[in-house]
């Protein structure tokens, strides 16, 4: 059985799409199917390539109980679009950023991400970057919500 590839994707790749991989991976893990899936992150700018995620989610995810230190920024490639099944978006600006610079045959990849999360009122998860504390718990609670959502669609 081949591994379903997910990709999430916002503008920097330090904040919302690193923390959306880290709780995904928790997921896949408590759910014992890690090894059905590759789990990747990156963003639409290059404007951190090669560093860790912002300390502030870091610390967020931490005292939930994940590990964000291992992933490292990076920019969307051309390749992405081919290697990977399901492109999450956290947001509009990213998801329009994504179909644009993608071929025609893999625009059904590319989602919202809150798609997934029909029930938490909001489209986009909104980027906590220049915001507070409490920013970046809110981005948490959606990631998490959507996080299960999108596993239980892709496990159907």
């Amino acid at each position: 059985m081949s591994q379903i590839k997910v990709l999430f994707v916002c503008m920097g790749n330090i904040c919302r799409s690193p923390t959306a991989e880290g709780v995904f991976n928790k997921v896949i893990q408590n759910r014992g199917t890690s090894d059905r899936f590759l789990v990747d992150s990156a963003g639409t700018h290059a404007y951190h390539i090669g560093e860790q995620p912002d300390l502030r989610s870091q610390q967020t995810a931490k005292s939930r109980g994940v590990n964000l230190s291992t992933i490292r920024a990076r920019k969307v490639s051309p390749s992405d679009f081919n290697h990977f099944d399901h492109i999450l978006a956290m947001d509009m600006d990213n998801y329009h950023i994504l179909l644009s610079s993608s071929p025609n045959e893999h625009h059904h990849k590319i989602k919202l991400f809150l798609e997934y999360a029909p029930n938490c009122g909001e489209r986009d998860v909104p980027d906590p970057y220049f915001g507070g504390q409490n920013g970046f718990n809110h981005v948490f609670d959606l990631v998490e919500e959507a996080s299960q959502g999108f596993y239980d669609e892709v496990m159907k």
